[in-house]
C-alpha cells in the first residue's frame, strides 16, 4: 500500500524547519501577497528562495499558495510572482482563480497546479474539468465524505484536510466578511465572522444563542487506517497561522501514525494536543459526523485539556482537585467563568510552594474567580520543553573510499538516489605518519553542522599510505556541498507566449431577475428580459412557454444536474445558452475570457467587485481581446453569505440570525443545505446602468 503524502502548513521560517523536522513530505506556504492567509507572517521572495532550497535539500516538496481571487489591476504583478516561483523551481502553485489557472497552464505549461479548496472541488464534474485543463491535483471540499471521495473515479491527485480549523461554509462560497466588513475570505482577509456570537430569533423570541457558526477542530487521528486505505494522495494539515510548536507536534503525530500506527498511544498524544491547541475535536464531514456535532457553540477559541475542578474558594486562594499534573508557569482557563491566568505560584495542601502538583493544590486567585468551575490547561512550558527535545531531521548518507599508493583517492557519497564521486588526490607512500582505515572513517564521520548523518563508511585501502587530514576534511566538505547542489537541481520549464483568439460573443444589455415562486415568475415575465428560476419544477412547467426563462441549478451538489437551458453555479461541462453565476467568483478579464471560451453565453461578475473595478475590467478586456464581453452584474437583492452542508440550526422556519450589532440575516434550509442571506443594495446611484454592454440583475427573492 502506497503511503500518502503528509502535507504541513508553514506560516514563517521557524514553522518551516519544524514541519521538516516533524516529518512532512511536503509543505505549503505563501508569499506576502495572494495567499488565502493574508494575516500570517508569510514569506518574502528572498525567503521563498531559501525555503525552496531548504525543502529540496531535505527531499521535501514545497507548494506556494497563490489562491486568492485576482483583480484586473493585479494580474501583471500576480503573473510576475508566478514566474518568479516557476524559475526558482517551486514544486507546485495552489490556485483558486479560474482565469489565472487557465492562463498559467498556457503560459507556464511545465508548472504544476493544484486547484485550491477555494475552487470548491465538491463533485466529479469539477474534477473532470480540472483534469482536462491539465491541473495535477484537486484540494477537495471539506464537506465530502470519504465514501464520496472514493467514488470520484477521475485520474487526478486528491488532497484532503485531515486536521485543523474548519470553515462552516463551503470554501470559496463565503461572502460574509466581504459583504459585512469589506474583508473577503476569497482575498485572504477572512474576518472570522463564523467565530462571533449570534442569536437565533423566531417571532422576536431568542430560541438559541452562542457561537452558533463556530466549528470544532478537525482531528482524524483515530481514523488514520481508513485514510491510509482510501487511496487519497495527500493528507493536509491546516495551520499557517498557528504556532511552530503546533506545526511540529501535529506533523510528528501524523507522521508516526502513518509510519507506525500500532506503536502510537493516541490517547496520550491527544492529551498533549489538547493542551497545544483544541477547540474541541470532530472527525468532520469526512467521516459523516452529524452536522450539529461539528459545531462548538460554547467557545470559538482554544479551550485546552480538562485537568480538574475548583473545589473551594478562599479570600485570595483557589483550591483545585487535579486529575492531571499542573506545573508552575502553566496557563489555565476556568471554563464557564471564561477567565484565564498563568500559574506563577503553585502551593501544595500545606501551602508550601511547589514546582508541580498532581492531586490537591492551591493557586492565587488573581482573576477574581467567584464560583466553582472546571479547570482546563491551555499552555505548558513543561510540555513544550518535552515536545521540542528532539533530534533534528537528517538525511542518511554512505561513503565509499578507495585509497592505494600512487593512485587517485576515490571518494563516493550516496544519499540513496544521488551518487557523487571525487578523484582529485594522489595517495602517497607514508614516510613517517601512516593514514589507516580508522582515521579515514573518523574524518568522514564529522558531518556536524550539515543536514546529513553517516549511515556507513566503507574503506578499501592498503597499509603504509599517507593522506593529509586537511585533504580528507576538504574532500568531505566539498563533496557534501556538491551533494547539496545535486539534491536541489530541478529541470527548467518552458515559458510560452499566449495567443488569444477573438471569440464570437454578441454583447447584450438585459434586465434580469431571479425568482423562486410561481406568482413572482408570472408577475415579472413581461417586465424582464430574462427570468432565472430557482425551482426546477417551476422551470419545467414554463420553459416551453417563455423563452426568457433559465433554470438556476443548485450549488454544491455531489451529483451535479445539467439542463439544456441552465444557469449553473459550478464550472463544469457547458451546454448552449449557459450563464455562469456570480458564485463562479469572476474577478478579472481572463476569467471572463476563458468562461466565454468554454461556452458560456454570459458571465456574471463577483459581487465583491465595485463599479470602478468593473469598469476597469471592461476596459482592459477590450484592450487585450479586441471585443466586448457579455457580462452581468447584480444590482440589489438577497446575497447568499454562506452555504453550509446540512441543517445546523434546531429550527429554520421563519427564523433569523442576529449578530452582536443586532444586524439580521435570513436563513433558508432546503435540499440538505443551510443558506444565510443578507439583503444588500449595491447600486444606490444607478451608476451600473451607465456601464455599456452589461446586464443588470435583481438577485433571488428568498
Amino acid at each position: 500500500m502506497k503511503k500518502p503524502e503528509l502535507l504541513s502548513p508553514v506560516g514563517d521560517f521557524k514553522s518551516l524547519q519544524m514541519a521538516i523536522d516533524g516529518g512532512a513530505d511536503a509543505v505549503y506556504l505563501s508569499l506576502k501577497k495572494y495567499g488565502a492567509r493574508a494575516f500570517a507572517l508569510n514569506f518574502t521572495q528572498d525567503e521563498v528562495k531559501e525555503a525552496i532550497r531548504t525543502c529540496h535539500l531535505y527531499g521535501v516538496k514545497i507548494y506556494v499558495a497563490m489562491n486568492t481571487l485576482v483583480k484586473d489591476s493585479e494580474v501583471e504583478d500576480f503573473l510576475d510572482n508566478i514566474e518568479f516561483l516557476y524559475l526558482n523551481n517551486v514544486d507546485a502553485v495552489i490556485i483558486q482563480d479560474f482565469g489565472m489557472m487557465c492562463l498559467i497552464r498556457e503560459k507556464y505549461p511545465d508548472l504544476e497546479i493544484h486547484a485550491s479548496t477555494q475552487f470548491n472541488n465538491c463533485n466529479i464534474n469539477t474534477l473532470s474539468l480540472l483534469k482536462k485543463m491539465g491541473v495535477k491535483r484537486a484540494v477537495l471540499a471539506r464537506e465530502l465524505t470519504l465514501d464520496e471521495i472514493k467514488n470520484i473515479k477521475i485520474d487526478i491527485e486528491k488532497e484532503v484536510f485531515i486536521h485543523g480549523a474548519l470553515c462552516i461554509s463551503y470554501s470559496g462560497c463565503c461572502l460574509f466578511g466581504s459583504m459585512i466588513g469589506n474583508r473577503s475570505g476569497n482575498r485572504g482577509e477572512c474576518s472570522g465572522c463564523c467565530r462571533l456570537p449570534y442569536k437565533l430569533v423566531k417571532d422576536r423570541q431568542i430560541i438559541d444563542e452562542g457561537y452558533l457558526l463556530s466549528t470544532k477542530e478537525l482531528n482524524t487521528t483515530r481514523k488514520i487506517k481508513e485514510l491510509l486505505e482510501s487511496g487519497i494522495d495527500s493528507l493536509k494539515i491546516e495551520g499557517r497561522m498557528k504556532s511552530s510548536l503546533y506545526v511540529y507536534f501535529v506533523t510528528r503525530f501524523y507522521r508516526n501514525l502513518i509510519d507506525n500506527f500500532d506503536e502510537v498511544d493516541i490517547k496520550q498524544e491527544e492529551d498533549k494536543l489538547k493542551i497545544i491547541y483544541n477547540r474541541m475535536f470532530t472527525e468532520g464531514h469526512l467521516f459523516n459526523v452529524n452536522n450539529r456535532d461539528i459545531l462548538n457553540t460554547k467557545s470559538p477559541n482554544h479551550v485546552g485539556k480538562e485537568i480538574g475542578k475548583v473545589i473551594e474558594l478562599k479570600k485570595d486562594k483557589i483550591k483545585i482537585k487535579l486529575d492531571y499534573s499542573l506545573h508552575q508557569e502553566d496557563g489555565i482557563r476556568f471554563l464557564d467563568s471564561k477567565k484565564g491566568m498563568i500559574v506563577n505560584f503553585l502551593y501544595d495542601e500545606n501551602m508550601k510552594l511547589k514546582s508541580s502538583c498532581t492531586d490537591i493544590c492551591y493557586i492565587d486567585n488573581k482573576v477574581g474567580l467567584k464560583k466553582l468551575d472546571k479547570v482546563y490547561l491551555t499552555s505548558s512550558k513543561y510540555l513544550e520543553k518535552e515536545v521540542l527535545n528532539y533530534e533534528p531531521r537528517k538525511i542518511e548518507i554512505t561513503f565509499t573510499v578507495k585509497a592505494y599508493k600512487n593512485g587517485r583517492l576515490v571518494t563516493t557519497v550516496s544519499d540513496g538516489v544521488n551518487n557523487i564521486t571525487r578523484e582529485d588526490f594522489v595517495v602517497e607512500k607514508s614516510k613517517t605518519i601512516q593514514t589507516d582505515k580508522e582515521r579515514i572513517i573518523s574524518q568522514l564521520l564529522k558531518v556536524g553542522g550539515t543536514i546529513y548523518k553517516v549511515k556507513k563508511v566503507e574503506v578499501s585501502c592498503e597499509q603504509g599510505i599517507f593522506i593529509p587530514i586537511k585533504t580528507l576534511n576538504e574532500i568531505r566538505r566539498e563533496i557534501l556541498e556538491e551533494l547539496n547542489d545535486r539534491r536541489c537541481i530541478r529541470k527548467k520549464g518552458r515559458i510560452e507566449k499566449v495567443k488569444f483568439n477573438k471569440l464570437d460573443i454578441i454583447p447584450t444589455s438585459f434586465n434580469t431577475i431571479t425568482v423562486k415562486r410561481e406568482k413572482e415568475l408570472l408577475d415579472f415575465v413581461d417586465k424582464y428580459d430574462r427570468i432565472y428560476v430557482l425551482d426546477k419544477e417551476l422551470f419545467l412547467k414554463y420553459k416551453d412557454k417563455y423563452s426568457s426563462i433559465y433554470y438556476s441549478g443548485k450549488r454544491n451538489q455531489y451529483n451535479l444536474e445539467l439542463l439544456e437551458r441552465n444557469l449553473i453555479h459550478e464550472i463544469c461541462e457547458v451546454k448552449n445558452n449557459s450563464i455562469s453565476d456570480y458564485t463562479c467568483n469572476c474577478y478579472n478579464r481572463y476569467t471572463v475570457y476563458y468562461l466565454h471560451k468554454f461556452g458560456y453565453e454570459t458571465v456574471t461578475l463577483s459581487v465583491e467587485l465595485n463599479k470602478e473595478e468593473i469598469k476597469e475590467l471592461q476596459d482592459r478586456f477590450y484592450k487585450e481581446f479586441k471585443f466586448r464581453p457579455n457580462i452581468e452584474v447584480i444590482e440589489k437583492g438577497y446575497i447568499e453569505l454562506m452555504i453550509i452542508k446540512g441543517d445546523i440550526f434546531k429550527e429554520h422556519s421563519k427564523v433569523k440570525l442576529v449578530d452582536y450589532k443586532d444586524k439580521e440575516y435570513k436563513i433558508l434550509y432546503n435540499d440538505g443545505f443551510t443558506h444565510i442571506y443578507k439583503y444588500i443594495i449595491f447600486d444606490k446611484d444607478n451608476s451600473y446602468k451607465k456601464l455599456v454592454n452589461i446586464n443588470i440583475r435583481n438577485e433571488a427573492i428568498v
